[in-house]
Formats: C-alpha cells, structure tokens, sequence
C-alpha cells in the first residue's frame, strides 16, 4: 500500500485584517489630503490674453486678498471687513521680507470694491501688488497657411 499524506483543513472564509489596515490606512490619507484640494475661494477671475505668471502666488505662505462679485473680502479664506484689511496686513507683513500681496477679484466685482481693497493694502506698506488673473484659452484654430504664391515652374 502507497503512502497517502493527509490534507489539514482548508479555511473557508478570507483573511480581512489585511484589508481592512489598507482601507483605513487609506482613508486617512484621504482625510489628510482633501481639505489640501481646495487652497483658496472659488473666485471666477477676469480671463486675460497676456497674463504673467506669478509662482509665488501659489506658494501657502503668499497673503492674497479675493473680493468676490457680490463685495465680500475674503484675507486667506477668512470673511474680513473693508476697514481691517490694513491693520491685519500689516501684522503679517510685520516679519516678512517678501512684502508682497496678491488681489484675486472676480470678474463680475464691482471697480470701486476692487480700488477700495487696493488702496487699503497699499496703506498697509505693501511693496509689491499682484492682479491675480487666468489666461484667456483661445478656443479657435489658426487660419490655414496660404499656398506658396512662388512655386517653381517647369520651364
């Protein structure tokens, strides 16, 4: 007679502990990262043909000052009054050397809203101030090239 080894038990229910450590595991990540996905106000700023870039204005420590359509100012994602601008300015411009703010107004904002937010921020000492705006994306293709005019002819 052969030798025939036995078989132990097989389980059969799988191992969830694994996936249960990447599913939480990845839900915090989630939770870390989503409040980073948002960084600023959803302003719908004017659309420019020859906007410069301005890097620094993505940086997390840049101050940048958004007045959205209906008048409301907002200094770093927080409602702020017109007349604290100056004084809230100045204290984080206070340690800086980079004295430099950014205005990001919508497109629809009233002017003088817009002016009267720069002339506080220009009271503050500000040195440098950037108009946040976004290119224009031209949707239209070029014009097709003409023929050349100056073909060679088989004379």
């Amino acid at each position: 007679m052969g030798y025939k080894p036995k078989v132990g038990a097989q389980m059969a229910a799988p191992n969830v502990i694994p996936m249960a450590d990447i599913m939480l595991v990845l839900l915090i990540i989630f939770m870390v990262v989503t409040p980073m996905l948002q960084k600023s106000l959803p302003v719908d700023m004017a659309r420019v043909n020859n906007a410069k870039e301005m890097q620094d204005a993505d940086k997390d420590d840049a101050i940048i000052v958004a007045v959205t359509r209906d008048g409301t100012i907002y200094l770093k994602n927080t409602k702020i009054t017109k007349e604290d601008i100056t004084g809230q300015i100045k204290d984080m411009l206070s340690a800086r050397l980079d004295k430099t703010v950014y205005v990001k107004s919508d497109a629809r904002a009233k002017y003088g809203d817009v002016v009267a937010v720069v002339d506080e921020i220009r009271s503050a000492g500000v040195d440098q101030l950037g108009l946040l705006t976004e290119q224009n994306q031209d949707r239209r293709t070029p014009p097709p090239q003409p023929p050349n005019a100056a073909s060679p002819s088989a004379d």
